[in-house]
């Protein structure tokens, strides 16, 4: 592991761990998003609440976000640098019912939408479902 991994965790504040460097480094290296089970089944001898606390610390940084894609499983995909994870910054997702995989369409924002008054949203998901490139 290089050390562009550990400043990548010390510009959002948080300490470069082994498991954390772990983690980061199957997550910079994948072009899907990962669930919590993935990463338990990549890291045999790891904790399986050890991983769990490193995905919040690293949803909590910004550093990641969280993708609920219809499975059931929560998925984990880095973030987009600058990214503050507020409704603006968020962007498509696309689920493939073929391979199971999630990936972020980081081109394709969210568009804004008008809510009522009164109402504060926080967070927005739009996951298309369908067949990926590799798949069709």
């Amino acid at each position: 592991m290089g050390p562009e991994l550990e400043v990548k965790l010390e510009e959002k504040s948080i300490k470069p761990t082994t498991m954390r460097l772990l983690v980061l480094k199957k997550l910079v290296d994948s072009n899907v998003a990962i669930s919590l089970n993935d990463l338990e089944s990549k890291f045999d001898r790891a904790d399986k609440a050890t991983l769990y606390r490193t995905l919040k610390t690293f949803e909590k940084k910004k550093l990641i976000h969280s993708i609920e894609d219809g499975t059931g499983a929560v998925k984990y995909a880095l973030c987009e640098e600058g990214c503050a994870c507020e409704p603006k910054d968020q962007h498509t997702h696309f689920h493939c019912i073929k391979c199971n995989e999630t990936y972020c369409l980081t081109q394709s924002k969210i568009p804004a939408a008008s809510i009522p008054a009164g109402f504060n949203a926080l967070s927005v998901s739009m996951v298309y479902q369908g067949v990926c490139n590799k798949c069709s």
